[in-house]
């Protein structure tokens, strides 16, 4: 059977007969196709198409010449505010002068910026519901959310108004979207990219990561953006020993979850299966939920500076805040050597597997409408490992995370696309 081509190879042979112009103008035309409108909160249009007629085709054209790319709304596009999903800083924060890092590094590889979009508030949810701009729906199912906090970075590129869409993941923020929108997710080590005219949610766990349609893509892009690429020395994965989750680990698991992980675990070429024990994780959601909400108030407090306090934001959000910033100084200092120990742990952990496979989420869909208070923490408790270790993640077809050691990007990446290819819409309803 021929081999189809990934995404961006379709949208490179594309651009050998139309202009980048006509790439942008049909991904605008497509943009906030969701029942609220809002996958982005801030776009300039007519300025997207100008950029896009700016890019001229030549031997020295970026890896991604003429990609349409949308950026989460935490990170600075000049001529944009920058609003963390928060109507008080899109209303107060300045026009950015300048561009983050990372939409330098956009431009120089020659993206097209599609627009800012929508988070949830200060990027400190999973769900991507927002009080201030409305909760982000699926464009292909109104009835389910996409997930966060990268909400408007999953939905564009269901959408079709991005190829490419920049997200952060602190406890889940890209991973999880990911799985409930059917698309392809990496987050990054710890540490990969700069943050600079980039805001920070809490800095211990945050990484940048992407959300895209096809895993034989993710090498690419994380080259082209982070300059993650396999260097000389390093070992590429085949026939991985992979540790896998047991079944008192598993036991929140929705039905067509636990079916998926169980025949994630058959398709994955020449590995080899190994359970391990997990009764150390019993504490990772403690132990991030302490650091992190101690991190994002020191933050926020910072960002606030006197102009208002934590009410600006929607309730349960200010109340983790007002909690994180009532942690003493060894509170913090005893829940950060916790952290250590745990990291520790999970090093140990990769150092004798090479894998680690988990689900992404303990549920495939989030209703829009419910009552969702109580599925933070049941998330967290699958996402949480990997981010209290700081590595890097992928999501697959089945919505199922593989785990990799910290620093092993590129191989994690270079594995993942070698046996999934293009599966965009695969596990939503």
């Amino acid at each position: 059977m021929e081999e189809t081509l990934s995404h961006l190879a379709q949208v490179r042979q594309i651009l050998k007969t139309e202009p980048p112009e006509q790439i942008a103008a049909d991904s605008v035309a497509r943009s906030n196709s969701n029942a609220g409108g809002n996958v982005y909160l801030a776009q300039q249009r007519e300025r997207t198409l100008r950029e896009a007629a700016a890019l001229k085709p030549s031997s020295a054209a970026g890896p991604l010449f003429g990609v349409p790319v949308s950026v989460k709304d935490c990170f600075d596009v000049a001529g944009y505010r920058t609003s963390c999903g928060a109507a008080f800083y899109m209303e107060n924060n300045p026009v950015s002068a300048a561009d983050s890092w990372l939409a330098q590094r956009l431009r120089a590889a020659g993206a097209v910026i599609t627009g800012k979009t929508h988070m949830h508030q200060i990027a400190y949810g999973i769900t991507g519901e927002s009080a201030d701009y409305g909760d982000c729906l699926q464009p292909q199912n109104a009835a389910l959310l996409t997930g966060g906090s990268s909400s408007g970075a999953a939905a564009s590129v269901q959408e079709g108004s991005a190829a490419v869409a920049i997200g952060t993941d602190t406890g889940g923020s890209v991973r999880v979207p990911a799985m409930l929108c059917g698309l392809a997710g990496y987050r990054s080590s710890v540490g990969v990219g700069s943050w600079q005219g980039g805001v920070h949610l809490a800095p211990s766990f945050d990484a940048i990561g992407l959300l895209f349609r096809d895993l034989r893509d993710g090498p690419a892009i994380a080259e082209a953006l982070f300059s993650v690429s396999m260097r000389a020395g390093d070992q590429p994965i085949r026939a991985p020993r992979i540790a896998i989750a047991g079944a008192e680990f598993l036991d929140g698991c929705d039905a067509q979850v636990l079916e998926a992980y169980t025949a994630q675990q058959q398709q994955i070429p020449g590995a080899t299966l190994h359970a391990v024990d997990t009764g150390f994780w019993s504490d990772a959601v403690e132990i991030f939920s302490t650091i992190q909400a101690h991190e994002a108030a020191v933050i926020q407090r910072e960002a606030l500076a006197g102009r208002a306090d934590f009410r600006v934001f929607e309730p349960v959000i200010a109340e983790r805040l007002a909690w994180g910033e009532s942690l003493s100084p060894e509170t913090i200092a005893l829940y950060r050597r916790r952290h250590a120990q745990f990291r520790a742990a999970m090093a140990a952990m990769l150092a004798q597997y090479d894998l680690l496979l988990l689900p992404s989420a303990p549920m495939r869909a989030l209703k829009a409408g419910a009552d969702h208070a109580k599925s933070r923490p049941q998330i967290l408790r699958y996402t949480t490992p990997a981010s209290l270790a700081g590595m890097p993640a992928v999501t697959l077809p089945s919505g199922m995370q593989l785990v990799a050691a910290r620093g092993c990007d590129a191989a994690l990446l270079a594995f993942a696309a070698s046996f999934a290819g293009d599966f965009a819409g695969h596990f939503v309803d």
